[in-house]
């Protein structure tokens, strides 16, 4: 393991990268921790999926069971780490072991974010509306960026991410969504319908602000027009994606052409078109977004 890691940082653009992986990670919790302490929980609104049973057992505990909370410590992000323990093993068997301990690593960031994070005293926002609005975008944005990150905030995620690599036209998103009607279900029972419907709205726009950062559901068809060769390799051996090429010919110079198509994420793109235009930067690049997928493609979250 030791290995693995030493060798993918052995040069600089690598450290670079996995620094700025750590740091979508960091900042991606940090933020999904101020949507949920700063906005959401004043307003007395809870949030989706496993964070939205880690507030109700907070509740439970705190508001039911009288068990105070130490000073400047909230029950939240403890709660929210027991209650994922178990899909660490799901996480191994479905995605590997590196994206588990990268998970487990993610979820402790996530857990200490929203212990250490103030819950505000009172609500920044007058109205229902406004706040699920702008907490919704800002934790679903701060999920998306664990995600972008190459690891899982835990909950649905790792629910969702596993799900999205055996489905290639699954959502992240979706998965939360659905996970989320069940538990506003149970809400339902405990609640005003006020509560549970603007929870609802929240957790619909989280998702889908979730899925807008979430590149890696994003399918990128690539064709790349060059008259040098060492394309190929360098896709195969760093991007790790095959090619199909052909021979063509210039209509205006009639010189030979390579021709080479591949089907990346929107996550690899930057270091697919940094490998080309390092080999040929006159190499003429077509980017077709969003392509539909039938067969075998590898999704990825730890590249």
């Amino acid at each position: 393991m030791r290995q693995k890691w030493a060798e993918r940082l052995d040069t600089p653009e690598k450290k670079k990268h996995m620094l700025y992986r750590v740091a979508l990670v960091i900042g991606g919790n940090l933020l999904f921790a101020i949507g949920i302490n700063r906005i959401i929980t004043p307003m007395n609104l809870y949030s989706s999926g496993f964070t939205g049973i880690s507030m109700l057992l907070r509740m439970l505990i705190v508001d039911v069971l009288n068990i105070p909370e130490p000073a400047g410590i909230s029950y939240l992000g403890i709660i929210y780490w027991i209650v994922n323990m178990p899909l660490f093993y799901l996480a191994y068997k479905s995605l590997g072991k590196e994206f588990c301990i990268t998970t487990a690593v993610s979820i402790g960031i996530a857990s200490a974010c929203m212990s250490l994070v103030p819950v505000a005293k009172t609500p920044l926002f007058d109205d229902y509306l406004t706040a699920v609005l702008v907490g919704g975008i800002i934790s679903g944005t701060g999920a998306g960026l664990v995600l972008k990150g190459g690891t899982s905030g835990g909950g649905q995620d790792i629910i969702g991410v596993a799900m999205s690599k055996t489905h290639p036209n699954f959502s992240v998103g979706k998965i939360s969504i659905a996970i989320n009607t069940l538990v506003y279900g149970v809400c339902f029972f405990l609640f005003d319908i006020q509560t549970v419907v603007y929870s609802m709205i929240f957790a619909v726009i989280n998702g889908l602000a979730l899925d807008y950062q979430h590149t890696q559901n994003i399918n990128v068809q690539v064709m790349i027009f060059t008259k040098k060769e060492g394309i190929t390799n360098k896709v195969i051996n760093e991007v790790k994606r095959g090619l199909t090429y052909w021979n063509g010919a210039g209509g205006y110079t009639d010189e030979d052409t390579y021709i080479l198509m591949t089907m990346v994420t929107k996550y690899e793109l930057p270091r697919l078109i940094e490998i080309v235009k390092k080999i040929d930067p006159d190499a003429f690049v077509m980017v077709n977004e969003g392509t539909k997928i039938y067969g075998r493609f590898e999704k990825r979250f730890t590249e």
